[in-house]
């Protein structure tokens, strides 16, 4: 049976809902499922912005079948050509056979890559700023590559106000039967979730991000259409204003984020230490074991907190092996603007803090505390000290602290 959503009187939500998806992309963790976005005009001229993951497939034409009913599908707009979007093409060209795809010339190349698809007289192919009048609606294609992908383009309808965001603005988690942000306590229960999709999915690329947004800032835009997560239809700037902050890779809120890498609990109680340190100077902190918490929670706390510490075991004369993966994945993710302090471990022979630091170091304005900590096995007294010393020179940038 059919599951739709009305966005507005002739636009509806056609996706569907993937609650057995354990790992999206085979790297994130989706404990609460991910939603397939897609979109449905109504209009003289229908269009369906947009397709789904082939394991919602059977849902998905089912949805967009109830909604045609009898009526002929005109157009498709392919705004994103990463499988999870357009898994179903194939299946929707062949449903609608005088159906056009309305693309730009870079997905037009990915479809044949992907599907060996090569009749081009279906396709239309658009350009930064080409419009398609569809009756009562104007749609304006605005291209933009690299968030995420480089055939990347997003569609504003200049009648409804709706800007149809593509992999922009979206977040993970199935959608519950609201369809709205509004519906839930976003800022609750799903901030954490929208944050950890961008920084994950789209973080790497801020500067495009920026430029997209720079792109859309003149055009009034009252709903926002992602492909994942809710539409927004009210207090758009909340969503908008954490896209700024995250693409500028500024921090949401002053405090700090510890990760450690801790065999035998050395390293760990050295980190407990310092958290409990700063908490008693009124810094909030939080720490992660990179051993047990997925990469991808720790990579978007490092995008919401001013200041970070990495306390890593030394291993093989290296990185502890999980540290070592999650500062690369934390480096590939282009993170920028943080003050970072080091404490390295190691019995005979501690290298973790210099192997870190020449990590970290590739990234762009991370303020490098110069002191690492260093810890032989357990933690001495002269170490402790070392530690006040370092939550002293940390709370030194935080103006609240006495």
């Amino acid at each position: 049976m059919h599951c739709i959503k009305k966005i507005t009187d002739d636009l509806i939500w056609v996706g569907a809902n993937d609650r057995r998806l354990a790992m999206f992309e085979g790297v994130y963790s989706v404990p609460d499922g991910v939603s397939y976005n897609s979109y449905l005009l109504t209009d003289k001229k229908t269009v369906l912005f947009d397709t789904v993951d082939k394991s919602v497939r059977e849902q998905f034409l089912e949805n967009v079948s109830e909604t045609l009913k009898e009526r002929p599908l005109d157009y498709l707009v392919i705004q994103h050509m990463e499988p999870d979007h357009s898994a179903s093409v194939l299946e929707i060209m062949a449903l609608y056979p005088d159906m056009r795809v309305v693309c730009n010339a870079k997905t037009l190349q990915f479809i044949k890559q992907f599907y060996n698809f090569y009749d081009e007289s279906r396709f239309m192919i658009v350009k930064e700023n080409d419009t398609l009048d569809t009756g009562r609606h104007l749609l304006r294609f605005i291209m933009a590559p690299m968030v995420h992908w480089p055939e990347v383009m997003v569609t504003y309808d200049s009648v409804d106000k709706i800007l149809f965001s593509s992999d922009a603005f979206g977040c993970f988690g199935a959608l519950n039967g609201a369809i709205f942000a509004d519906e839930v306590d976003f800022n609750k229960d799903y901030i954490d979730e929208a944050r950890r999709y961008y920084t994950n999915i789209v973080g790497k690329y801020g500067t495009q991000v920026g430029a997209l947004l720079k792109k859309v800032s003149t055009a009034q835009i009252e709903i926002i259409c992602p492909l994942h997560g809710f539409v927004w239809r009210k207090n758009l700037n909340d969503i908008v204003l954490k896209y700024s902050q995250w693409s500028e890779y500024q921090p949401e809120e002053p405090g700090v984020m510890i990760a450690y890498a801790s065999v035998y609990g050395h390293t760990e109680n050295a980190a407990e230490i310092l958290a409990s340190m700063l908490w008693d100077r009124g810094i909030k902190t939080v720490m992660f074991d990179v051993s047990v918490t997925p990469a991808s929670k720790i990579v978007s706390a490092a995008f919401r907190w001013s200041h970070l510490v990495f306390a890593s075991t030394t291993y093989n004369a290296g990185i502890f092996v999980t540290m070592e993966a999650f500062i690369s994945d934390l480096v590939a993710h282009n993170i920028q603007n943080r003050t970072v302090a080091l404490i390295e471990n190691g019995s005979w022979a501690p290298t973790s803090g210099k192997l870190m630091r020449a990590q970290l170091e590739k990234c762009k304005n991370i303020r490098l505390i110069d002191e690492t900590i260093n810890i032989r096995s357990g933690l001495n007294p002269e170490q402790r000290s070392a530690l006040k010393s370092m939550a002293e020179m940390i709370a030194s940038d935080f103006p609240f602290v006495s």
